[in-house]
């Protein structure tokens, strides 16, 4: 049985696995463990560059990830579980810090305020309910991205799954990994091609906030 905090937030992982160890094929670039972020430094609570998920989205992901494998894609994450501090250190950043050198690479055309109030940071995010997932897709003949249109975390009108100021084959991709993604029991959401969650996600309820650790969840 979970224990579960004040505003249901909680550091028990025992319900988390290393998506790895579900998903062998996968490739991991964890941008909020490195400096190249929007932040322009590593976020609190990542403390190992590794993804982790539910148990229930692992699974749901290592289907997606076999259902492309055979079409000559693999899966590359950017971005999975999130600790609740590290959304707080996202929301203390757009309030209060006035630091916006990373401003021409991921937010050139807003504020930092708008970020929040046209929904692409938000002050209570589904990553820290353990079910959600930023990722792309890798083509395996190239050894490349496929190109999306946009880079991940690029806060702007053209990173919307459903712009259509890119090109068809832009707009194919993104679709491709959408249709996967929906089939296998994730939901996208309306500003960010990347971002996906569990539909039916075992914790909806509930904000977890251990640190991004695989020596973490053997504790």
């Amino acid at each position: 049985m979970k224990t579960v905090y004040k505003n249901n937030i909680t550091m028990d992982p025992s319900g988390f696995v290393l998506l790895a160890d579900f998903v062998p094929h996968i490739v991991q670039e964890i941008r909020y463990y490195s400096t190249y972020n929007f932040i322009g430094e590593r976020i609190d609570g990542y403390e190992e560059p590794c993804a982790l998920l539910t148990r229930e989205a692992a699974r749901a992901l290592k289907v997606v990830s076999n259902e492309l494998f055979v079409q000559g894609y693999r899966l590359k994450v950017f971005d999975a579980y999130r600790p609740a501090c590290a959304v707080k250190q996202f929301v203390l950043w757009g309030i209060e810090d006035t630091d916006v050198r990373m401003k021409p690479y991921f937010y050139p055309e807003l504020e930092k305020q708008e970020l929040f109030v046209k929904g692409y940071i938000a002050k209570l995010s589904s990553h820290s309910r353990g079910s959600a997932i930023d990722l792309t897709l890798l083509d395996m003949k190239t050894g490349k991205e496929l190109d999306m249109g946009s880079p991940f975390d690029l806060f702007s009108e053209v990173s919307h799954p459903d712009h259509r100021g890119v090109t068809e084959e832009q707009y194919a991709n993104r679709m491709l990994l959408q249709r996967v993604m929906v089939r296998n029991g994730f939901r996208p959401i309306d500003c960010e091609w990347w971002h996906f969650c569990l539909e039916n996600e075992p914790y909806p309820d509930t904000y977890f906030t251990f640190p991004v650790s695989s020596a973490y969840l053997k504790r």
